[in-house]
C-alpha cells in the first residue's frame, strides 16, 4: 500500500507494534524517552493523551518528515490512576483494589507529523468491571500470566480476561494498547491507504 511519507510507532511495546501491524502498512518503531509521571492534579484523559504527544514528539523531533504514532494508556477507578505494576507485589495489590470495582482505561493516540506541524488525536475509553477476585485468584493469575508491563496488571487478551465481568468498548484493540479503529482514521486523514 502507498504511503505519503515513513511511519513510525514512538513505542518500544511488542503489542502495539503487533496492533499496527493488523494494518499492513510499512513502519519502524523507535522508543521514545518520556518521564510517564502524572501531574498533580492531572486526570486519566488529560495523562494519556499528554503521553501520547509526548512520545510522538520526541521521536518525531528526530524524524521530521516521518509520520509518527504515539500511544498511551491509562486506568483508571474510582478516580485513582493506575500504571504499569512493574513488580509482582504492586500487581497484586493494583488487582485487589480493582476487584469488584468498574475501571475506565484510557487509550489516546496521536499521529504527528513535526515537519508540518499536523497533529491528529484520538482517544478511546474502555470500561471494564471487574469480578470480585479472591487473594488466591489473584495470585493464581499473576503467576500464571505476568502482567507487570500493562496497565491494570491484567492481559484481557490473554487469560486476564477470566477476571473480567464485563467488558464495554468501541473498539477491542483499544484494550491491548493502540486503538486500531481511531489510528486507521487519523492514517486515512494524514493521506495513508487503507481499505
Amino acid at each position: 500500500m502507498s504511503s505519503p511519507a515513513p511511519l513510525i510507532l514512538a513505542s518500544g511495546s511488542r503489542y502495539r507494534a503487533e496492533l499496527l501491524a493488523r494494518l499492513r502498512l510499512n513502519f519502524s518503531q523507535s522508543s521514545p524517552d518520556v518521564d510517564e509521571s502524572p501531574r498533580p492534579g492531572e486526570d486519566g484523559a488529560t495523562l494519556a493523551q499528554r503521553l501520547a504527544l509526548a512520545k510522538a514528539q520526541a521521536v518525531g523531533t528526530r524524524a521530521p518528515q516521518s509520520w509518527v504514532i504515539g500511544s498511551d494508556q491509562v486506568a483508571v477507578c474510582e478516580e485513582r490512576l493506575i500504571g504499569k505494576p512493574g513488580t509482582r507485589e504492586a500487581a497484586i495489590e493494583q488487582l485487589r483494589w480493582m476487584s469488584g470495582r468498574v475501571v475506565h482505561f484510557l487509550t489516546a493516540v496521536v499521529l504527528l507529523r513535526e515537519s508540518s506541524g499536523t497533529v491528529h488525536p484520538a482517544l478511546d475509553r474502555t470500561l471494564v468491571r471487574f469480578r470480585a477476585l479472591g487473594p488466591e485468584e489473584i495470585e493464581r493469575y499473576v503467576d500464571a500470566e505476568p502482567s507487570f508491563d500493562c496497565a491494570g496488571s491484567a492481559k484481557i487478551e490473554g487469560l486476564g480476561i477470566s477476571l473480567c465481568e464485563e467488558v464495554q468498548s468501541r473498539d477491542p484493540t483499544a484494550l491491548i494498547g493502540l486503538p486500531l479503529i481511531a489510528t486507521a482514521q487519523l492514517l486515512r486523514l494524514a493521506g495513508f491507504a487503507l481499505p
